[in-house]
């Protein structure tokens, strides 16, 4: 990938991922994750944490700051999702690639809620009240999966899409020249 598909790629998941997450949307259905595993398995290695942490930050500037502690988990799971995206990479399949979209909404739905309990007073810190509180998180869980699987979906398939368009272009390309 050159520099410049490598800054078009880049700034148009920042776009989308920033208009998303500023606009009216299903809570924690965004594409944050599905943005963190598309750069751990395309773009070079940097990028997996670079690129979705940007977003993050950048976004949270406009939608407000929250719980140092929970922010620190949020990014560290989206740092892991990133991470993931480079484990996928060296063997990108469908499957794999669907895996990482649910892994990563586990992960998100199990790190942060229980840093909700360990960090709030919203939940008694009890057994009970950590289980009340994962209960409770069940739609926003469903909303994070379908969300990753929704945007690992669009944004895997155009890039597949795109690239395997390109591939023919160029083929046919060649083979008219060499006639």
């Amino acid at each position: 990938m050159n520099k410049t598909h490598l800054i078009i790629i880049i700034s148009i998941l920042f776009l989308i991922g920033l208009f998303v997450r500023l606009s009216p949307h299903p809570a924690n259905f965004t594409p944050i994750f599905a943005i963190a595993l598309f750069a751990g398995v395309y773009l070079p290695k940097k990028w997996s944490v670079i690129l979705p942490l940007s977003l993050m930050l950048v976004s949270d500037l406009f939608i407000g700051f929250y719980d140092i502690r929970l922010m620190l988990v949020v990014y560290g799971s989206i740092i892991i999702c990133g991470l993931i995206g480079l484990i996928i990479k060296k063997r990108k399949s469908f499957i794999s690639v669907a895996s990482g979209a649910m892994g990563a909404s586990l992960l998100f739905f199990i790190t942060t809620n229980f840093a909700v309990w360990a960090f709030s007073a919203w939940y008694p810190h009890t057994l009970e009240g950590l289980m009340l509180n994962y209960t409770l998180a069940v739609p926003f869980f469903r909303n994070t999966l379908l969300g990753n699987l929704f945007f690992v979906g669009a944004l895997f398939g155009a890039y597949e899409t795109i690239k395997i368009m390109a591939d023919h272009k160029i083929k046919s390309l060649s083979e008219l020249k060499s006639k």
